[in-house]
């Protein structure tokens, strides 16, 4: 066996409430990498490839947003009832556009832009088709600030949609000139350029690094004063998300450092939609790596994000979870930061939480605890919160009842025996067994390294251990696992099997075990303080495996052919 096992520390790849759909009145251990922290423990990240795209589907469909007037949509609505789409009438709008009466134009401006505010299938292929694209860029330039609010608006709702139809407004030239009407005179004209930059920020990093590299950043920030409108700064606060949720690649570390200080004020609002996007921004910030991680840290923030677990908005929930939970699967002196800051004290209400994904996304977040040293595994212990996780292992959702098994397979690892012996007496072993039942090879692989490293480190005591997993099904489940077409759990349960419930080998084992011991009398059964077999031990089963199969050859008829 490898001396030295992995903890996992891991990132949760799968889409939390991060991203809203928006009001229509509204106008505002598979794929692994090494954490440097650890000398002796690696720490390492699975990627769940499936979840991920899912996840990125989903963000790249509501990163976006159209803006749609509740009026204008019911003048839609009306028109559509009365017949299919009228590219007539797309036609005499177009012609009308490129007039040089100020009020023609603005009038067919205008109808262009109703037929976008459409919720459904609004016509954009057909305004592209259509060429009223380089019309509408032009109008931004105008000196009319309602043609340029206009004209702003309808190009906003065409840049909500695919990437194809975002592209076909880059190409048309109109990213600078949105950039120039960000310091419009006009509050309404530069709240719609904020929100078609945001739409095209959205897309990807491709046009997020193109906005940068022309200067929206500085003109963004200078709208976060205590005058701006509140829908207003709703608008600048998801746009600064968009500019952080790329991390393929992630910003660059620059532009992290310059929007830091304005999270920083942000997070104080008392506004719940700005909280909950700020504290994404962050959680999007902390999930680019230890770097990332530690200038996040080091802007002072942490202290501030801590308490937003316990705001009474559960999406603010939601993304503060995530956001120290990246934290945490940092290196062991960023995790003890967040533990420094009382985040455990937040955690029974999280774990009881009434929503499934929160519950989660805690014992998520405490799996990459248990991961840490062991002193931030009595942590754990200490706050009371591991009957809370064995609870969630046995009676929660599967997904929850996975991130809690890998809660206590860490302890297993990464604990003292005495901290194991503690979470046996919280009652582990039958919930944990019951998982082996589970379809997932990676999470039986889990439970089965579990229950042999507290196998391992029981003593004397493993007979006490033995009889708890054979009384709750363990044990047929173990022997049913033999015939698993996973090698890895075929060795796991062979291991555990030959070592623990082989009777013949009872007496070796007890007194293989004696010495060095402290004796837990809760249970009665003792911890070895040794920890994993020594190569002796591996020898000496090893020896008693070849007489036994030497003795089963003597004793049976085998018949050469």
């Amino acid at each position: 066996m490898p001396e030295q096992i992995l903890v996992s520390k891991r990132p949760l790849n799968d889409c939390g409430d991060r991203l809203r759909t928006m009001n229509p009145t509204d106008s505002s251990r598979l794929t692994q990498y090494k954490n440097k922290g650890k000398d002796t423990i690696l720490k390492n990240s699975r990627v769940d490839e499936a979840v991920t795209i899912r996840k990125d589907k989903r963000e790249d469909l509501l990163s976006k947003r159209r803006n749609i007037n509740a009026q204008d949509e019911n003048v839609v609505r009306t028109s559509a009832q009365s017949g299919p789409f009228d590219s007539n009438l797309l036609h005499q709008i177009v012609t009308m556009a490129r007039s040089n009466d100020l009020s023609i134009k603005l009038a067919a401006v205008q109808q262009a832009r109703k037929m976008l505010s459409s919720d459904r299938n609004p016509p954009i292929d057909d305004l592209i088709s259509s060429d009223i694209l380089p019309i509408l860029v032009n109008c931004l330039v105008s000196d009319d600030v309602n043609l340029q609010f206009e004209a702003a608006w309808a190009l906003t709702n065409i840049a909500s949609g695919t990437s194809e139809q975002t592209q076909a407004v880059v190409n048309a030239g109109a990213v600078p000139l949105f950039l120039q009407l960000l310091s419009s005179g006009n509050l309404n004209v530069c709240e719609q350029a904020v929100w078609a930059l945001g739409n095209i920020i959205g897309d990807g990093p491709h046009f997020r690094d193109y906005c940068l590299q022309l200067g929206i950043l500085p003109l963004l920030l200078n709208f976060i004063t205590p005058e701006i409108p509140l829908g207003f700064l709703r608008n600048v606060t998801w746009v600064i998300v968009n500019l952080c949720r790329s991390k393929d690649p992630p910003p660059t570390p620059e532009i992290v450092k310059t929007i830091l200080p304005a999270l920083v004020l942000l997070i104080h609002h008392d506004d719940a939609n700005i909280l909950v996007d700020t504290v994404w921004a962050l959680s999007y910030l902390t999930d680019g790596g230890n770097e990332q991680i530690q200038m996040v840290i080091d802007s002072g923030i942490v202290p501030s994000l801590v308490p937003m677990l316990g705001h009474s908005d559960a999406k603010v929930q939601t993304a503060a979870l995530r956001a120290v939970g990246n934290i945490v699967t940092g290196s062991d002196e960023q995790t003890q930061l967040v533990l420094d800051c009382g985040v455990l004290q937040e955690m029974p209400q999280l774990l009881s939480h009434q929503k499934e994904k929160i519950n989660k996304e805690a014992v998520w977040f405490l799996s990459n605890i248990t991961a840490g040293n062991q002193n931030q595994v009595q942590a754990v212990l200490d706050a009371g919160l591991m009957p809370l996780i064995i609870s969630l292992l046995g009676k929660a959702d599967f997904p929850t009842q996975k991130e809690a098994a890998w809660a206590v397979s860490n302890v297993t690892i990464s604990g003292r025996p005495d901290q194991v012996e503690q979470m046996v007496n919280c009652g582990v072993i039958p919930p944990f067994c019951a998982l082996l039942d589970c379809k997932e090879p990676q999470i039986i692989q889990v439970v089965l390294d579990g229950i042999n490293n507290i196998l391992k480190m029981a003593g004397p005591g493993v007979e006490a251990i033995c009889t708890q997993i054979e009384e709750c099904g363990g044990l047929d489940k173990i022997e049913q696992l033999q015939n698993h077409d996973n090698e890895e759990i075929y060795k796991l349960t062979y291991e555990i099997i030959d070592t623990y419930f082989n009777s013949n080998s009872d007496e070796e084992i007890t007194a293989g075990q004696e010495g060095g011991v402290e004796t837990a009398s809760t249970i009665g059964f003792s911890f070895r303080k040794d920890g994993p077999l020594t190569p002796d031990d591996v020898r000496r089963h090893c020896e008693e495996a070849m007489q036994l199969f030497v003795e089963l050859f003597r004793n049976r008829d085998f018949q050469i052919f």
